[in-house]
């Protein structure tokens, strides 16, 4: 499956997109930035990313939950 789940702008030259990808037979979570190219005619992925085994989704919300925790008790995360 190749799949982009949700996409958003990092700042005004660069966009991350969260998706599933297969790679070699393997099915991976992935994080990639995405520039614009005037030579494809649009977006492509860059180097810059982080793919994870899907094996290893459980860790990785937990360490989102973690992480949300910290910042809301800093108060590093605007009001919702």
């Amino acid at each position: 499956m190749n799949k982009t789940v949700v996409s958003f702008d990092k700042n005004k030259f660069e966009e991350i997109r969260v998706g599933i990808k297969e790679y070699k037979g393997f099915d991976l979570i992935d994080f990639r930035v995405w520039v614009d190219s005037k030579e494809a005619g649009g977006k492509v992925p860059t180097a810059k990313g982080l793919s994870l085994s899907v094996e290893l989704f459980p860790k990785l919300k937990e360490a989102i939950l973690q992480l949300e925790k910290i910042l809301k008790d800093n108060n590093m995360l605007p009001e919702e």
